[in-house]
């Protein structure tokens, strides 16, 4: 005979689970990346995958490796060939330290003179070093962590395409919430990703196509690139494209080219700027748009957890938690609400 009671057996069980899934947390905290990389990427790619299996009767396998082969080339692909472009400007810097000198004195003269601020542009240029040694941690500390985290995310990706009626019960059953919060949740939670990544994405692009637009119009140097670092800048709504454009214009009218220093800044203020706006207003009425102060503070939290990924994970870490709330509170004041309907009944 069992010298533990029922109920301490279950506390004892308990105990144990809640040790085993910390310890696993905790093991997996390497990985946390890849697994928040494969929830956005089957979100995203589940239209597609359910399209490819009922309405063309692709086999499953065959879908789900065409999605990981299509977004290889469409997400993973591009991100890399950032870094290495990135790499190689630093390297091009470092080989000519006198221009970039002289071009660091110019803009100190223009602008800190001004404001007042001596030393202005070194203490920006230290800042962005800290900034970029935060979004490309993996690339320079090698390509084994990266190619460990495309494996993985992948691998998940593939299962959870092939079984995704066992994975989508499955959650679905042990979802702390009612089913039909659970649906709903679902529902904003496609939505939320739908804004982040793929609203906020476009935003990033357009506004990085017009910026290398408008440095080929005014003749400014490496249009693609700096056209590539607005893009990726662009996740920080208001301040990301302005980041690579105004110095830009400086440099410019420090170089005594007005047309090209005031072109590229009107350019930028005017058209560029304003462009974030008009798109968002039309995601806004297609699906849930992210505030951007939720996107700013989601970039702050992200960056130092994810790399240059956190432009993207860190608001939607964001956009989740502050999802799950609201499905919370909607869950207790229907939980309140049939309590009080039940003591109603059970007075009369």
């Amino acid at each position: 005979m069992s010298i533990y009671s029922y109920k301490q057996r279950n506390a004892i069980v308990l105990a144990i689970l809640v040790i085993l899934g910390c310890s696993i947390i905790y093991s997996v905290r390497t990985i946390a990346g890849s697994l928040l990389s494969t929830i956005v990427m089957y979100t995203i790619f589940r239209p597609v995958y359910m399209h490819l299996i009922e309405n063309w009767n692709w086999k499953k396998w065959a879908a789900a490796t065409s999605i990981i082969l299509l977004s290889l080339i469409m997400i993973v692909l591009p991100f890399m060939a950032l870094s290495i472009m990135v790499i190689d400007k630093i390297d091009e810097f470092k080989k000519d330290p006198i221009r970039i000198k002289v071009i660091i004195e110019k803009i100190d003269d223009f602008v800190g003179s001004k404001l007042n601020q001596p030393n202005l542009i070194d203490k920006g240029i230290q800042k962005a070093n800290n900034l970029a040694g935060e979004l490309f941690p993996s690339i320079l500390g090698g390509a084994a962590d990266i190619l460990l985290g495309i494996v993985v995310m992948y691998f998940l990706l593939y299962f959870m395409f092939v079984q995704y009626k066992e994975f989508e019960a499955g959650l679905l059953k042990y979802a702390p919430f009612r089913e039909q919060n659970a649906f709903k949740f679902a529902s904003e939670l496609k939505n939320t990703t739908f804004s982040n990544v793929l609203g906020q994405g476009f935003i990033a692009v357009v506004q990085g196509a017009l910026l290398s637009i408008g440095f080929f119009i005014f003749r400014l140097n490496d249009p693609i690139f700096w056209g590539v670092i607005a893009t990726f800048l662009s996740f920080l709504p208001l301040v990301g494209a302005p980041l690579v454009f105004i110095p830009a214009a400086i440099i410019e009218l420090t170089n005594g080219n007005q047309t090209a220093g005031w072109g590229i800044l009107l350019w930028g203020l005017i058209l560029i700027t304003n462009i974030d706006n008009v798109i968002r207003f039309i995601i806004a009425k297609r699906v849930a748009d992210t505030h951007p102060i939720i996107t700013i503070i989601g970039v702050i939290i992200g960056i130092p957890m994810f790399g240059i990924l956190g432009l993207v994970f860190g608001p939607l870490l964001l956009s989740y938690f502050i999802l799950t709330i609201r499905i919370y509170e909607t869950s207790k004041l229907a939980s309140e609400r049939l309590e009080k309907i039940k003591s109603v009944e059970e007075e009369s």
